[in-house]
C-alpha cells in the first residue's frame, strides 16, 4: 500500500461506470474486503479531482471566491489534505472538525468556523488562530465583543436566516420560519437589529446564509442567497460605506441518487444565483462557498459482504455488513435517502440472472436496519457482495457506533484503462481493542472497584 497522502494520478483512467467492479475485484484479491473485513468504503480520487475542477470552472467568472469543503461530509484528514492541495479551504462546524482541518494543513485563513453552539473557548481559539468565524446569533456577537483580540486576523460574519422556506426534506432545510440557524430576518424587528449590529461593529464584515441541501431546489437556494445579497446592499447603503465586503453563500447543491448522472451541476448552481442576484459576481463582494455532499457523494461507494440469505414470510432477505452503522440516514429515512444497490459475486464480478425482489439488510440489532426494501436484483447468495453507490459523502466517514460495530476501513483508489487499480489507506479498519479502549477499558473498575462511590 502507498502512503495515505499520496494519490496516484494519470490521464488514462477508467470511465466511472467501470471503476466500481475493477476496484472491488482488486480489494477482494488483496484481502481488503472479505471474511475478515466484510465492509469498507472507497473514494475515487480522480473523480474528486474532476468534481473540484468543475466547481472551480463554474465560478471562474467570480473575481474573488474561496471554495471551502464542509468537513462534516468527509471528516477524513487525507481527504481534506487532497482537497487543500486542489485549492479548497474548509468549513468546520465544531472544534473536532477545526482540528481535522488544521491537521490536514489547511491554513487558518482558509477555514471558516460555523456552529450554532460555539463555546467561549471555541470562539477565543478561532479568533486567536485567525480562523474566519460566522456568528450564529446576536448573543454570540456579544461574546465576540468580549473575546476578540484587538488585531485579530479573523474575518467575522453574521449568519442570517432569510426564511425563504423549506425543501422536500425538512431535516435538511435550514431557512424555514423556525429554523434553529441564524438570525430570522422576517421576524418583527430582526432586520433592524441586524443593521444595528453592523453599525456598532466596524470589524463585522461578512454576511452568511445557507438555505439547505438535499431536497432543496436551486430556485429556493438562489432566492436565499439573493435575499442575503440584498441585505448586504441595504446595510452598506445605510452605513454609507462598504463595510460588508464578503458573502458566505453556503453550499447545499443537491445530489442525484437515481443514476450515474451529475445533476444539477455546479454550473447550474452558479447560473441560478446569477439570475436571482445579478450583481453577485461583479466583484463588489468576495464570495465563500461551503459545498460538501455534492463534491464527494458520487465519488465513493461502500462494498459489503453478504453473510446470509433467508426467506421470511415470502420475502427474500440478504443480510449484509452495511446497515445503519454506516448508511444511517438511508435506514432511518429511507424515502428521503434511497441508495442504488449493485449485486456482485464472490470475485467482484457483476451478478447476472433474472431480477428477484430482495431486502438488503444490515448487521444492526433492530428490525428496521434495512438499506433497501424489495429491490429487484439478481439473486444474492452467501459470499456475494453488495455495493451502495453514491456514498462518498457522509456514509462511511461519519459512522454510527451502534452495537459497537467496528468503523469500516476507507480506501482511496485510481483505476487505469489498462485494468490496473491502485488503492491507498485513508482510514484503517477499527480494531476490537480500539473499541474496548473507547468504551472505558482503562476505567473498568470505576464503578465497582476500591475507589468506586458506595452509593450511600
Amino acid at each position: 500500500m502507498t502512503s495515505a497522502h499520496t494519490f496516484p494520478t494519470g490521464p488514462a483512467v477508467l470511465p466511472p461506470a467501470h471503476r466500481v467492479p475493477a476496484v472491488l475485484r482488486r480489494a477482494l484479491a488483496t484481502g481488503l474486503v472479505g471474511e475478515g473485513q466484510p465492509v469498507a468504503g472507497f473514494l475515487d480520487t480522480d473523480g474528486i479531482r474532476a468534481s473540484v475542477a468543475s466547481l472551480q470552472e463554474a465560478y471562474a467568472h467570480a473575481p474573488d471566491v474561496l471554495h471551502t469543503f464542509a468537513v462534516k461530509a468527509a471528516s477524513l484528514i487525507p481527504v481534506l489534505r487532497l482537497l487543500a492541495r486542489l485549492g479548497m479551504g474548509c468549513e468546520a462546524a465544531g472544534p473536532g472538525e477545526l482540528r481535522l482541518a488544521l491537521e490536514a494543513g489547511v491554513p487558518p485563513s482558509r477555514i471558516v468556523l460555523d456552529s450554532p453552539a460555539k463555546t467561549r473557548q471555541e470562539i477565543s481559539e478561532a479568533l486567536t488562530l485567525g480562523v474566519a468565524l460566522n456568528a450564529d446569533n446576536l448573543d454570540e456577537l456579544r461574546r465576540v465583543d468580549a473575546l476578540r483580540p484587538a488585531h485579530s486576523a479573523s474575518v467575522i460574519g453574521l449568519r442570517v436566516n432569510p426564511q425563504v422556506g423549506g425543501g422536500s426534506i425538512g431535516a435538511m432545510s435550514t431557512a424555514t420560519a423556525t429554523s434553529k440557524f441564524g438570525v430570522a430576518l422576517r421576524d418583527p424587528g430582526a432586520r433592524d437589529r441586524v443593521v444595528a449590529a453592523f453599525a456598532e461593529r466596524p470589524w463585522l464584515t461578512r454576511l452568511h446564509a445557507h438555505v439547505g441541501s438535499q431536497g432543496c431546489p436551486l430556485e429556493l437556494i438562489a432566492e436565499g442567497v439573493a435575499e442575503t445579497y440584498r441585505l448586504a446592499e441595504e446595510i452598506n447603503a445605510t452605513l454609507g460605506a462598504r463595510q460588508i465586503t464578503s458573502l458566505d453563500i453556503g453550499g447545499g447543491l443537491p445530489v442525484n441518487f437515481d443514476d450515474d448522472a451529475t445533476r444539477p451541476t455546479f454550473a447550474d448552481h452558479a447560473r441560478a444565483l446569477g439570475e436571482a442576484a445579478p450583481g453577485l459576481f461583479d466583484g463588489r463582494y468576495a464570495l465563500v462557498t461551503e459545498f460538501g455532499r455534492s463534491l464527494l457523494a458520487k465519488n465513493g461507494f461502500i462494498a459489503a459482504r453478504v453473510e446470509y440469505t433467508k426467506e421470511a414470510g415470502g420475502r427474500r432477505i440478504a443480510v449484509t455488513h452495511a446497515g445503519a452503522q454506516t448508511a444511517t440516514r438511508t435506514v432511518l429515512m429511507p424515502e428521503a435517502w434511497p441508495l442504488r444497490v449493485g449485486a456482485f459475486d464472490a470475485h467482484g464480478d457483476p451478478r447476472t440472472g433474472p431480477p428477484l425482489p430482495q431486502d438488503i439488510a444490515g448487521p444492526c440489532c433492530f428490525a428496521g436496519d434495512v438499506v433497501a426494501h424489495g429491490r429487484e436484483l439478481p439473486e444474492l447468495v452467501e459470499g456475494d457482495h453488495v455495493v451502495l453507490h453514491d456514498t462518498g459523502a457522509y456514509y462511511f466517514s461519519t459512522p454510527w457506533a451502534y452495537n459497537s460495530l467496528p468503523r469500516p476501513a476507507v480506501y482511496g483508489f485510481t483505476a487505469g484503462r489498462g485494468g490496473e487499480v491502485r488503492l491507498v489507506t485513508v482510514r484503517a479498519p477499527q480494531t476490537l481493542d480500539e473499541i474496548a479502549a473507547e468504551s472505558g477499558l482503562a476505567h473498568a473498575d470505576a464503578l465497582d472497584g476500591p475507589d468506586a462511590p458506595d452509593g450511600s
